[in-house]
């Protein structure tokens, strides 16, 4: 027996060297999609099918080759499949799904092929759900997602493709349209590597060095020679003689130390391709007794290394942004973008307590739900240089298409699940009213009710007994109650009552002398250009935050004259808060709103433009910090913008650094003090004097990126949309406080997440059959740094369950135990993108989950 036990691990292993020893190189062929660049809709719908067509005839006359000279394809985008389905009979669709379950077509997680740098990380999510539900409908998992062409790739991507279920990943670029050196096309550290987040997942990733064009090797179509190819044949051999030459792990010195390479794509910027036999052809002539060549599906490659190459590098790196920034060049329609996907977070909590109450909640919003999952996955494809054949008007207005499908179905479903979730709450004599809680912890916070009914009145907490704090506002033309609600429960509501009489007599929020607008927390000086000069903060010394640097100031659009403008207006003065207003025509028309609160330390301000603008314009924010370091959320991670020899998140070499991802928050703090700046609206934000190939990363000024055009072709050949596609009305909101303890991610987000998603109030109008209850809590968590990133009702309905998606933003692993105020029958770990993974173990209402430092899970609770 034992000397069988060492013959079968002899086998084994020469088995294994000799496959290390052999050359194993993969071609695959996929027709790169430039959507509405290359073409319009209906031309890239009549191409997606009669290519699919094309290539499942070729997989079925092959069928009989050996496995590695059968006929292969990769689509690369879920998009292609959804296409095909719309225009093929239910058979021919059924013929599709079987080569994607025999591995023959491949399809990746992304829709489109997109920029990430410009999206919110719910975005980046939603825009996967079309895979996700094809997943579960054919019985497979799709391991692979891309982000191609574009020079540049964020950190947190990573995390976020192997939480969606993703194991594998290629980059090639353009190295066209940038401003990146052409030194930083080349000289990767790694060419094959573990991309790694924060949390420690990730995918496994090709990014070779692009030494020649963008068709050869580390191009986005990296099995062509030619632009325009005489002989696919020869185009081919050349591609499997450069994967033979790339490396060898013999020597154990090779910059690329494997024996197995791939070149991936060949379509190029063409509409359609059609060369299936080609790859067929050079697998079959490149093959020898030392060189294996495969028609690939890009996975297999994928599980080679994975098999035969164990411990690759790891990279945490993020690669700046290039082409990403182009969707600020229609910021107000990209800024609509994002305030939607911050809407769903309360629209969907709402529904979910809606939908365990009535499960019919919502059915008649599918339609309108799959537009949205669907234009999530394309609004932020990667052409928006919208310089090619499609025109730029076509471009402009399919974008405009797109984003109305995200913004109606966000309104729609937050209306509807407002409305409803008042229905069945008990109204009373006097006027009762909800305030909804999205966020996973108790909030003290302001809220506006819709109001109309006589004055005076005051505003009593069912739940105390008690009168709150309120007073009467005018907001957009229209009047509200303003109130400030205490203790509104974790992902719920508590009720309030309004009864006839004069309130508590209470002082104005804070006090307004001229210029200068002052609370218990902070006294601060708006100038009419809208400008603020000083920013005190009182509880910590008279400490002055502001700062100038290059003449700007803190909430300056550059302008000129910094006493110029219309004279300054109260707005809405009473208890819970008092606003000062500027109107400016320098450097354009724009009016600010600054807001400060009795019981918050939060300085929000409202700016808007109302004028359209051809340059680039941004919002300065110079604060009075000594160097200090700058962290800002990107993409599902919290990373600190300097390089990685500073002991930062950016790569050193073949980054981009001028415009950084601008999501929820970005914090500047040196040792003991910082300042956090929320942001809803600006999708990039820079740091100081930072160029594209220099991150001024101990400056203390941060221009948020208020739109406009950022790179050229040449100085007469601006990329994006030209004059903001003639808008003429833009809104930001940002939001300042001020802490006096070193910078703590968890703090930074909560209050950005509070800011963004303020407490709703609409009314309670159910009848004798809805509940009495006061105040209502549909999830709970026992640590405070584990933070709920959304809830919602699962794809097909509450009766496939609630959808929980929380993310740790503590560094160290933590075991929560999360609470549902409803009874749960079962608990699933599932993909971001709702497939099933692995049952949990659940104790009634509550389960106890195991998180690493940063990771965000995802669950689904299958309700009784």
């Amino acid at each position: 027996m034992k000397a069988f036990i060492l013959s079968v691990l002899a086998i084994l292993v020469f088995g294994s060297l000799k496959a290390q020893q052999t050359k194993r190189l993969y071609i695959a062929n996929d027709d790169h999609t430039d959507y509405m660049w290359t073409g319009n809709e209906a031309q890239y719908d009549s191409a997606f099918v009669h290519m699919l067509d094309y290539y499942l005839g070729q997989i079925d006359s092959t069928r009989s080759e050996p496995e590695d000279f059968q006929a292969r394809f990769n689509c690369d985008g879920s998009f292609w499949v959804k296409t095909y389905e719309k225009y093929r009979s239910p058979a021919q669709f059924e013929r599709l799904v079987r080569a994607i379950r025999s591995r023959h077509i491949s399809v990746p997680l992304n829709s489109l092929v997109s920029t990430y740098g410009a999206q919110p990380t719910e975005a980046v999510i939603r825009g996967m759900f079309d895979a996700g539900q094809m997943e579960r409908r054919f019985g497979v998992r799709f391991p692979l997602a891309v982000a191609m062409e574009n020079q540049t790739l964020p950190l947190g991507m990573s995390s976020l493709w192997a939480g969606s279920g993703a194991k594998y990943s290629w980059k090639g670029i353009c190295g066209c349209a940038s401003k990146m050196h052409r030194s930083s096309f080349t000289g990767r550290n790694h060419q094959l590597y573990n991309y790694t987040g924060l949390d420690g997942s990730g995918v496994i990733m090709k990014w070779y060095d692009m030494t020649g064009s963008n068709t050869s090797l580390g191009g986005y179509a990296e099995a062509r020679l030619d632009k325009k190819p005489k002989d696919v044949a020869n185009e081919l051999m050349h591609s499997v003689r450069l994967l033979s030459a790339l490396g060898d792990s013999a020597t154990g010195k090779a910059k690329y130390p494997y024996n197995a390479a791939a070149a991936f794509g060949y379509g190029w910027d063409d509409l359609a391709t059609y060369v299936s036999p080609h790859f067929i052809n050079a697998a079959k002539n490149g093959t020898n007794p030392s060189t294996k060549v495969r028609v690939s599906n890009e996975v297999d490659f994928f599980e080679d290394i994975a098999n035969n190459y164990p411990k690759l590098p790891s990279e945490s790196l993020s690669y700046g942004n290039e082409w990403d920034t182009y969707s600020a060049s229609m910021n107000e329609t990209t800024a609509k973008v994002r305030r939607a996907t911050e809407k769903l977070r309360t629209a969907e909590a709402m529904a979910s307590i809606v939908s365990i109450r009535d499960n019919s909640f919502g059915t008649h919003l599918k339609a309108e739900r799959d537009k949205a999952w669907e234009a999530f996955g394309q609004y932020w494809e990667h052409d928006w240089t919208a310089d090619g054949p499609v025109s730029q008007k076509d471009r402009a207005e399919w974008q405009l298409k797109i984003q109305n499908h995200i913004t109606t179905y966000a309104d729609s479903l937050f209306n509807h699940a407002q409305k409803s979730l008042g229905s069945q709450l008990r109204q009373s004599a006097n006027p009762r009213f909800y305030v909804f809680n999205p966020l996973n912890w108790i909030r003290d916070d302001v809220t506006d009710m819709p109001y109309e009914g006589k004055y005076p009145v005051k505003v009593v907490d069912l739940q105390t007994d008690k009168e709150v704090p309120s007073q009467l506002i005018t907001k957009g033309g229209k009047k509200a109650l303003r109130v400030w609600a205490r203790r509104v429960p974790s992902v719920g509501y508590k009720v309030f009552e309004i009864r006839q009489g004069k309130p508590h007599t209470l002082p104005a929020a804070a006090v307004v002398s001229g210029e200068y607008l002052k609370n218990k927390y902070y006294r601060l000086r708006l100038r009419k250009s809208g400008v603020i000069t000083e920013l005190v903060d009182s509880s910590a010394g008279g400490r002055q935050l502001v700062s100038a640097a290059n003449g700007r100031h803190l909430n300056d659009l550059g302008t000129k004259a910094i006493d110029e403008g219309e004279p300054l207006v109260m707005e809405n003065v009473g208890p819970v808060s008092v606003t000062l207003k500027a109107v400016s025509n320098d450097p354009v028309r724009h009016t600010v709103r600054v807001t400060l609160f009795k019981d918050s330390r939060r300085v929000e301000i409202e700016d808007s433009i109302q004028a359209n603008f051809k340059d680039l314009k941004t919002w300065a924010f110079s604060f009075a910090l000594d160097r200090p370091t700058t962290r800002h959320e990107e993409l599902g991670a919290v990373l600190t913008a300097k390089t990685d020899k500073e002991g930062g998140h950016y790569a050193s070499q073949n980054a981009r650094y001028d415009w950084l991802t601008f999501n929820h928050f970005a914090d500047m703090s040196a040792k003991g003090y910082g300042v956090t700046l929320s942001n809803a609206d600006c999708s990039f934000f820079k740091l100081g004097d930072s160029t594209p190939d220099s991150l001024h990363s101990r400056s203390s000024q941060l221009h948020a990126l208020a739109g406009g055009r950022t790179d050229a072709m040449v100085e007469s050949d601006m990329l994006g949309i030209h004059n903001q596609f003639g808008q003429k009305d833009f809104f930001y909101q940002f939001a300042i406080t001020a802490h006096q303890q070193d910078f703590d991610a968890l703090a930074a987000m909560k209050f950005s997440l509070e800011h963004q998603n303020p407490l709703r109030a609409a009314m309670v109008t159910g009848g004798k059959a809805a509940t009495e209850q006061a105040a209502f809590s549909l999830i709970s968590s026992d640590k405070p740094e584990l933070v709920l990133w959304s809830v919602k009702p699962a794809e097909g309905g509450i009766g496939n369950g609630l959808i929980t998606r929380f993310w740790n933003l503590g560094g160290k692993a933590s075991t929560p135990s999360i609470h549902l105020g409803t009874q749960a029958v079962e608990v699933w770990q599932t993909s971001h993108i709702e497939t099933n993974e692995k049952r949990l173990s659940q104790q009634g209402h509550s389960l106890n989950a195991p998180f690493g430092g940063h990771q965000i899970r995802t669950f689904r609770w299958l309700i009784r």
